[in-house]
């Protein structure tokens, strides 16, 4: 028998209404390699401003992460990452925003971000 205790639920946010698999394909999720990351001291709440290769279809691209409690920015160049590519452009203060890096949140409701477990290329699918 196993003594350790069962995780505690996550979050209490209820699960999401059911989509068909096209709703799905419409967001495109890719993974990229981070090429930069540098402070964002003007942002209302702490973060950094990336720039992340997706590869020479996409190219570079840039976001705003708040992932500062667990990430510092020495250790960030050449991590893979997973974003969303096809959300609008968000204007954050005086910075463009291009992508949404994803990530869950901890038992403190911080970022870690999500990766492939092994090395795949710039520009993959999430399917």
């Amino acid at each position: 028998m196993n003594d350790v205790p069962a995780p505690e639920p996550a979050a209490t946010e209820a699960l999401a209404s059911e989509i068909g698999y096209d709703d799905f394909r419409r967001v495109d999720i890719r993974v990229g390699t981070i090429v930069a990351a540098e402070p964002f001291p003007e942002a209302r709440r702490p973060a950094l401003k990336l720039t992340i290769d997706f590869g020479p279809a996409i190219g570079l691209r840039r976001s705003s992460a708040q992932i500062t409690v667990h990430y510092r920015i020495e250790e960030l160049v050449g991590r893979q990452v997973a974003a969303v590519v096809n959300f609008p452009r968000k204007q954050i203060g005086k910075f463009m925003s291009e992508v949404l890096v994803l990530g869950f949140p901890d038992g403190a409701g911080e970022v870690v971000m999500i990766a492939p477990d092994k090395l795949v290329p710039n520009g993959g699918r999430l399917f």
